[in-house]
């Protein structure tokens, strides 16, 4: 792994345990064991850094999308994949990490609007479609406004003063919005078969 890597890595591991603006340079330095001279190499200062990490998560993530696309069998399946990566990246995130971005660093920002509007929701939009076309979704389900909801339910989660810490689990609040998406979305048919996945799901679990 070179330097930058590294640098890029061990910063983006720090804002998603601590969020951003509690990360100093210094710690940046500390976490990717080298020192701050050498920090100061690759990035001039913690705006910039912020902004690539951003880029290269967001980057990742698409990608991880295009392979779910490819992999998932119908579009419950999809979601449930979806889910899945969700669990990955957004539930173990520090719910101050969006307010951070947005608050002190713009151009990072700019990117996870860019992120949300072109990929997620567009994601989220041809999920919906797909489902309607294999008779999984109700047919009446407009795709694309339900696709701007599912996206602003799960930034609303990050919303401390909506869902304080103190008194909501994160994890278990977007879990608890997915399912109520889920099943919102669903015909006789697709409820079946979303009940279906959950109960092989929970034998994997248990095994």
């Amino acid at each position: 792994m070179g330097a930058k890597e590294k640098i890029l890595n061990s910063a983006e591991e720090l804002f998603i345990q601590y969020g951003i603006r509690s990360v100093t340079m210094d710690d940046v330095a500390r976490a990717a064991s080298m020192s701050k001279k050498t920090l100061y190499q690759y990035f001039d200062n913690k705006d910039g850094l912020v902004s690539e990490v951003a880029k290269n998560h967001f980057e990742r993530e698409a990608l991880e999308f295009e392979k779910i696309d490819k992999e998932a069998t119908d579009a419950i399946h999809e979601i449930l994949l979806v889910s899945q990566c969700l669990r990955k990246h957004v539930f173990r995130m520090n719910p101050s990490l969006l307010y951070d971005m947005q608050k002190y660093h713009g151009a990072a920002w700019d990117k996870y609007l860019e992120f949300k509007q072109s990929i997620i929701r567009g994601y989220i939009e041809k999920n919906i479609e797909r489902g309607k076309k294999e008779g999984l979704f109700r047919e009446e389900v407009n795709a694309k406004v339900l696709s701007i909801l599912r996206v602003e339910c799960v930034q609303l989660v990050f919303n401390t003063r909506i869902f304080p810490r103190e008194e909501f689990d994160f994890p278990s609040v977007q879990l608890q919005i997915l399912d109520h998406f889920i099943y919102g979305l669903l015909t006789e048919k697709g409820r079946k078969k979303y009940e279906e996945y959950m109960q092989l799901e929970s034998t994997n679990h248990t095994r």
